[in-house]
């Protein structure tokens, strides 16, 4: 027998079962600044496995725009600790915040990058967190929240035009 290596068959049973892992809740980040910089208004969106849904809409301060993303994106996640969510997907439409927040891109500006280190503590207490660009168009319920935050109406709706091949 060698030390170190694994003599139990291929298709022996783990001796000790892993619990299944939950589903993903879903979340979606938004912050405005009005103007910029100016106060933020930040917009957080959280959906249950179970379809049960959480928002959060309220003013942040004030500052730059790229500050009210990364406030957005800390409210979102302190709103899925709070209500006891594991694992998460997490969705915004600030390519910046994002690629600070994950890297590799870093900021001398001391408000983001102690808001980028905030963001990274709470997202170290989750079990697993996926941090996903998305299209501004495609977030338009956080926008809402945020512009919602700072006392302006949504955005209307893009109606798009679709055409068809004859």
């Amino acid at each position: 027998m060698n030390p170190g290596k694994n003599t139990e068959p291929c298709n022996a049973a783990p001796s000790t079962l892993a619990a299944e892992p939950q589903e993903y809740w879903q979340a979606w980040f938004d912050g405005s600044a009005l103007p910029n910089p100016g106060r933020i208004g930040i917009g957080a969106l959280l959906l249950a496995p179970d379809g049960t849904r959480f928002e959060k809409s309220e003013l942040a301060g004030s500052g730059c725009n790229n500050e009210a993303e990364l406030c957005a994106l800390c409210a979102v996640l302190e709103l899925a600790d709070g209500v006891g969510a594991t694992r998460l997907q997490v969705r915004g439409d600030s390519d910046v915040t994002i690629r600070y927040v994950l890297g590799p891109d870093r900021t001398g500006i001391v408000p983001l990058r102690e808001l980028v280190t905030r963001a990274r503590t709470w997202m170290t207490r989750f079990e697993q967190v996926q941090l996903v660009w998305i299209p501004r168009q495609r977030n338009g319920e956080a926008d809402g929240l945020s512009r919602r935050a700072l006392g302006l109406p949504a955005k209307p709706v893009e109606a798009k035009i679709v055409r068809r091949r004859r």
